[in-house]
C-alpha cells in the first residue's frame, strides 16, 4: 500500500487535499478497470501540469539567457521538458512506486515506462499547483531542474540537433534530412506526435513529443547519437 506520508516528505510538500495528490497517480488503465464510475484518472492534471511546466521553464530561461534568440530558447526548453528528462525526475522521486495501474499495464512494465513516469510527473505538478498555488509549484520545478540549468550554463545553451544533423548530411552526401510524422494521438489540447527522420529513404532516428517541433528535435537527437561522435 502506498505510503502517501513518505511521498509528501520526499517532495517536501504537505498536501491540504490528499485525494488530489492520489489522483495524480491514477493511470487511465486503472480507472478503466475500476467499477467506481466516479473515479477519474490523472490526465486532466497532466494537462494542467504540462502547461505550468512550460510556463515556469520558459520564464526561467527567458530570464537566464537574455541574449539568446527565440529559436535557441526553444532548443533549451525542449531539452528540459522532454520525456526522458521528466521520466528521470520522476524516477529520482520513485513516483513509479505510487502509480495505480490496470493489470495489463502493470504486467507489461508500465510502472517503469518512461512515458508513464513523465506523464505522472506532470500530473503531480498539476496537483501541486491546484493545492499549493503557483509559487510553490514554481519552486518545486526549479529545484528539481536546478542541476539541468547548471549543466546548460556550464556547457552552453543546449544542442540544436536538427542543425547538427543537417550540417552532417549536407557535408557527407549533399542531402537534407527529411522529417515525417508517423502518427499523432490524443485530443487537440494534448497531442503526442511521433516523427521519423530519414535520408535517402533510410530511417536515421525516431522521436516523440507534444509538438511537431519537439518530436522532430527528438528524432534528430536520436540520429545524431547514432551517426555522430560525442
Amino acid at each position: 500500500m502506498a505510503d502517501w506520508q513518505k511521498l509528501q516528505q520526499d517532495i517536501g510538500i504537505p498536501f491540504n487535499n490528499l485525494p488530489l495528490l492520489q489522483q495524480a497517480f491514477l493511470h487511465s488503465s486503472f480507472v478503466n478497470e475500476s467499477q467506481n464510475s466516479s473515479t477519474h484518472d490523472n490526465e486532466r492534471l497532466e494537462f494542467l501540469g504540462d502547461a505550468v511546466l512550460n510556463f515556469v521553464v520558459a520564464e526561467k530561461i527567458y530570464q537566464e539567457f537574455p541574449a539568446l534568440t527565440e529559436g535557441a530558447l526553444t532548443v533549451i526548453r525542449t531539452s528540459l521538458i522532454r520525456e526522458d528528462t521528466l521520466a528521470h525526475l520522476a524516477a529520482e522521486l520513485n513516483l513509479g512506486d505510487y502509480l495505480q495501474l490496470g493489470r495489463g499495464e502493470e504486467t507489461s512494465g508500465g510502472r517503469q515506462r518512461p512515458s508513464n513516469l513523465a506523464d505522472t510527473f506532470e500530473a503531480l505538478l498539476g496537483a501541486i499547483f491546484l493545492d499549493q498555488g503557483l509559487t510553490q509549484v514554481k519552486s518545486f520545478i526549479l529545484n528539481r531542474l536546478n542541476n539541468h540549468f547548471v549543466n546548460i550554463k556550464t556547457k552552453g545553451s543546449g544542442e540544436n540537433y536538427k542543425a547538427r544533423l543537417q550540417e552532417f548530411t549536407q557535408g557527407t552526401c549533399k542531402q537534407l534530412p527529411v522529417y515525417r510524422i508517423i502518427s499523432s494521438s490524443g485530443p487537440d489540447h494534448e497531442k503526442k506526435f511521433i516523427v521519423e527522420v530519414t535520408l535517402e529513404g533510410k530511417v536515421l532516428g525516431r522521436g516523440s513529443g507534444k509538438s511537431k517541433k519537439a518530436a522532430e528535435m527528438e528524432a534528430a537527437r536520436a540520429a545524431c547519437a547514432k551517426l555522430l561522435p560525442g
